[in-house]
């Protein structure tokens, strides 16, 4: 495939960065490309517009605003003295343009319910690959950092690290939508601060505040919208229908769906099948029929789902689409067997249902998340004296102890009886 790099400026009035500037060149082209242009359809925060009305925004938003921030970062640590060569600004905004390329139908239901073995960045990384074929190979710098294989370390930081452009975007853009403000963080002054030491990300000391209310902002959004709980419920919800679904299609039923989504419902499809480039459906490889799936082939599927002669399936569909959500305990130890009997006992008696229908309707799970780790790339504090510390030891504020803990969370979600 040949394709010319388009030299237009393009720019796109963004609700939360105002006035943005597409890339020049290969990227631009990219955005163009039908890959790309399916996260216009995927949804950024799943099903959690059932709790947040205006939730309503997409990955490829998303993406794009991580690309300008990208080149703002970029040009800081550049006018720094940093040695960034154009090719390699060209590369990292690439890595970071694509780095959401490989979600699924609402982000992650699909990754745990009818695609087995491969998670969505194993996906990106195949389609990065696949558009490098058909660039003729001009994204392999971009491949290489996304994969963290590139010479400069630092660069892969900026696309995936706890202190990324990807994080930075979507604190901001997820709490502008959600109508939240615990996400509003200082993406613009915590850029300005950022520099490079010994091929390592850097924040100079007098932008710590910022670094501070941006581990603070992400612990709150994690557990007031990304795990709030009646979203736990909705995604779990739909995770279930998928797997309904899956479960019934392998048994040989009829199932009305779209050529893309009953290619994934009627075969096993895991990281094998997405590396054979060979045709499985209408000419296209799997990665491809992949790319045709979007939350449109879900939710129409749901609709006509909910009329199913399987209850089981029926009921989780109609749920969904009258947004009937299911009830959710949350607390911080695991609950005991002896109370899920108890629920199961009840959820049948009231349905008069089989054991194995409570399986897709009775769930138990966990939740988990922390603010920070010291083990992964740490968020590195520059003092003035060119000294280099972790923010838990630099903050003032901030227990880095607590940053770190894992707080887990187990839940057990069934229908209001």
């Amino acid at each position: 495939m040949n394709v010319k790099n388009s030299s237009k400026k393009r720019i796109v009035n963004d609700p939360v960065h105002g006035f943005i500037h597409i890339p020049t060149g290969i990227a631009s082209n990219l955005v163009e490309h039908p890959f790309f242009q399916r996260l216009r359809r995927i949804k950024q925060l799943g099903l959690s517009f059932l709790v947040f009305p205006g939730a309503f925004h997409n990955r490829f938003q998303h993406a794009l605003g991580a690309t300008h921030l990208m080149s703002l970062a970029i040009e800081v640590i550049r006018s720094k003295g940093q040695d960034i060569t154009i090719e390699e600004e060209q590369a990292v905004c690439i890595a970071i343009l694509l780095h959401d390329i490989g979600h699924g139908p609402f982000s992650h239901a699909l990754e745990y319910s009818i695609v087995d073995g491969i998670t969505h960045e194993g996906i990106s990384e195949l389609f990065m690959k696949r558009l490098n074929q058909q660039f003729n190979g001009k994204l392999g710098a971009a491949i290489k950092i996304f994969q963290n294989k590139y010479s400069k370390h630092f660069l892969n930081q900026l696309v995936s690290s706890q202190l990324d452009m990807d994080r930075l975007d979507y604190l901001r853009r997820d709490s502008f939508f959600a109508g939240v403000t615990e996400g509003v963080v200082g993406s613009a002054r915590i850029i300005k601060m950022l520099d490079v030491r010994d091929d390592k990300l850097v924040v100079e000391a007098k932008g710590i505040y910022s670094i501070e209310k941006f581990l603070i902002a992400r612990r709150l959004m994690y557990w007031q919208v990304y795990l709030h709980k009646t979203v736990i419920a909705a995604e779990e919800m739909l995770v279930y229908i998928l797997k309904r679904a899956k479960y019934l299609a392998e048994r040989g039923e009829h199932l009305f769906a779209t050529p893309s989504l009953s290619y994934f419902l009627y075969h096993k499809v895991g990281r094998e099948e997405f590396e054979n480039s060979d045709a499985v459906l209408n000419g296209c490889s799997a990665l491809e029929v992949f790319a045709d799936l979007d939350d449109d082939d879900i939710m129409v599927s749901i609709k006509v789902w909910a009329n199913h002669s399987d209850k089981v399936l029926a009921y989780l569909c109609r749920c969904i689409r009258d947004r009937k959500l299911f009830k959710i305990e949350i607390q911080k130890t695991a609950f005991t067997k002896e109370y899920i009997d108890q629920v199961k006992t009840r959820v049948k008696k009231h349905f008069c249902c089989s054991d194995h229908a409570l399986e897709f309707i009775v769930i138990s799970n966990s939740i988990s998340n922390n603010a920070y780790s010291s083990d992964d790339d740490q968020i590195t504090i520059l003092g003035k004296d060119d000294t280099q510390c972790d923010i838990g030891e630099a903050s003032d504020m901030l227990d880095a102890s607590v940053l770190s803990k894992t707080v887990k969370k187990y839940y057990l979600c069934y229908p209001k009886i």
